[in-house]
């Protein structure tokens, strides 16, 4: 879910709608990087309103053994909780980490048989150099790890992240279109990188790259590239990328969402022919 005003709504059954209300204007990198509306159900109706202090969220995901969304706050640098309940629900802030101060939060996953949250925290555009991944304990909220993704001088604006079955989280670089691979322990075991990644030159096409990502059961990653609308199907152990065809435009796709092995939700800006969201099989 992206969200460029104080009001807001999540779908009732833990997945945001996408819904946005009295956004602002944000400059066109800004509002590519922070448009991931993250899941819609095909039965998703009416939803929960609530209000918080920020008025811009990157990403929210409903995490189901809390009974609650979370959201990262994108100026705020951190993560609020919002719970379903009687009347207009009310954001609370629970992570707020130091170490990150300044920075913005963006992509967030919940890895529930770990139980702890994945964080990406970037620099504030118009810089693009700061990049981390930051993992928090669900019930405390201390702080497992926070791990520097970026290497001096490198341009880098990461963006989502999303965690597979053993724990290795995996970061995608909508600068650079590469994903940075991090181990349970918060260890960086390695970068991603093809030039499959890039379909087509030129900076129209490549504004923002590979942003939102998911990890499939069945042991692969599927990446969407928002300026080119390009989709890929990457498997994690072998590092091969492959273009995987797809009926109609996926440009300005940013979110991802599995809704079973076979649907996925491609959310993002919205455009005249797609609206703000698509759903594949």
């Amino acid at each position: 879910m992206c969200g460029g005003c104080r009001r807001r709504q999540c779908g009732p059954d833990g997945t945001p709608d996408g819904g946005r209300r009295g956004c602002g204007t944000v400059i066109a990198v800004l509002a590519l990087a922070a448009a991931a509306a993250v899941a819609f159900l095909e039965s998703a109706a009416g939803g929960i309103s609530y209000a918080g202090d920020g008025w811009l969220h990157e990403c929210a995901k409903w995490d189901a053994e809390g009974g609650r969304f979370l959201a990262s706050t994108f100026f705020g640098g951190g993560v609020a909780e919002v719970r379903a309940g009687e009347g207009e629900a009310e954001e609370r802030v629970v992570v707020a980490d130091p170490v990150a101060a300044g920075r913005v939060a963006l992509g967030l996953a919940v890895d529930a048989p770990r139980r702890r949250l994945l964080l990406v925290y970037a620099d504030r555009p118009p810089r693009l150099g700061y990049a981390a991944l930051g993992a928090y304990d669900l019930g405390s909220w201390r702080r497992l790890f926070l791990t520097r993704l970026d290497v001096p001088g490198e341009s880098t604006f990461p963006d989502d992240v999303a965690a597979d079955e053993e724990g290795n989280a995996y970061v995608t670089d909508a600068k650079g279109s590469k994903i940075w691979k991090v181990g349970p322990d918060g260890a960086l075991l390695g970068v991603i990188k093809n030039a499959t990644f890039v379909q087509r030159p030129g900076l129209r096409h490549n504004l923002v790259g590979l942003n939102g990502i998911v990890y499939h059961p069945n042991g692969y990653l599927l990446v969407v590239h928002t300026s080119g609308g390009d989709f890929f199907k990457v498997d994690p152990k072998t590092e091969t990328v492959r273009v995987v065809k797809v009926r109609g435009s996926l440009r300005r796709g940013d979110g991802l969402e599995l809704l079973s092995p076979t649907r996925l939700v491609v959310a993002g800006l919205p455009n005249r022919s797609t609206g703000s969201g698509r759903r594949l099989r």
